[in-house]
């Protein structure tokens, strides 16, 4: 975990989608979410907030919320509801013990995540209207960190992949920081800036983007990052 102060990007993200909603055209296909419209998007990130509060409220990963409403200001009103009750979960003790689907267990965990979906799915919500603004270079270099840390062994632990054989170091030009993803040491190295390379682990773009430069045993390093390093 980072000193990135969490909850302040992540009603900065929320407020960036809200108006999405707001203006967009909710019927509009999201590129690389399968057959989603920005309304399902929605749908996903606002019922994903519920779900998350209660994770931290209730300590537990059960609920099933009701679909989001249809009507665009009905739609916008649920989402704004949706954020502010994930807000109020997520305002107590970061170290408090809450339910989370990887260690560690705390409020803390839920900060981060929600944080981090927020932000990738806000750049979805943009990009699908056709003009997708920044990620937060700091926020973007954690999301990295994530996936090395919680995402690819959770989808090892699920049986969705395999662990890589190799190592690739992951480097990000605009924040100074780099993660090795893999066991030993790297056979390669992937470089650019941390937005490129978190929008890249989450297949938002393909390895070869000229925005990435690669060194080293290419041809190994891209097959360590070959598989589904995120749901």
């Amino acid at each position: 975990m980072t000193d990135l102060d969490f909850l302040a990007a992540l009603r900065r993200e929320h407020a960036a989608f809200s108006a999405c909603l707001a203006d967009g055209d909710l019927a509009a296909p999201v590129p690389h979410c399968g057959d989603w419209t920005l309304y399902a998007l929605a749908d996903h990130l606002g019922s994903g907030n519920l779900w998350s509060a209660v994770a931290v409220t209730e300590r537990r990963g059960d609920l099933d919320p009701p679909p989001a409403p249809t009507d665009r200001a009905e739609l916008v009103a649920w989402f704004q509801q949706c954020c502010d009750t994930l807000d109020a979960a997520l305002a107590g003790d970061p170290d408090a013990e809450a339910w989370t689907i990887w260690p560690p267990r705390t409020v803390g965990f839920w900060r981060r995540r929600r944080a981090q979906e927020s932000m990738v799915h806000r750049w979805d919500a943009e990009n699908a209207l056709g003009a997708a603004g920044p990620l937060d270079p700091a926020l973007a270099g954690d999301g990295v960190a994530e996936v090395v840390e919680v995402m690819l062994p959770r989808q090892v632990k699920r049986g969705r992949t395999q662990l890589p054989g190799a190592a690739v170091r992951l480097t990000a030009t605009d924040v100074a920081a780099s993660w090795v993803l893999g066991p030993g040491s790297p056979t390669g190295e992937v470089s650019g800036r941390a937005e490129d390379l978190l929008l890249a682990l989450w297949r938002r773009r393909g390895y070869d983007d000229p925005a990435l430069a690669w060194s080293g045993d290419v041809t190994a390093a891209r097959a360590v990052l070959d598989r589904p390093l995120t749901p």
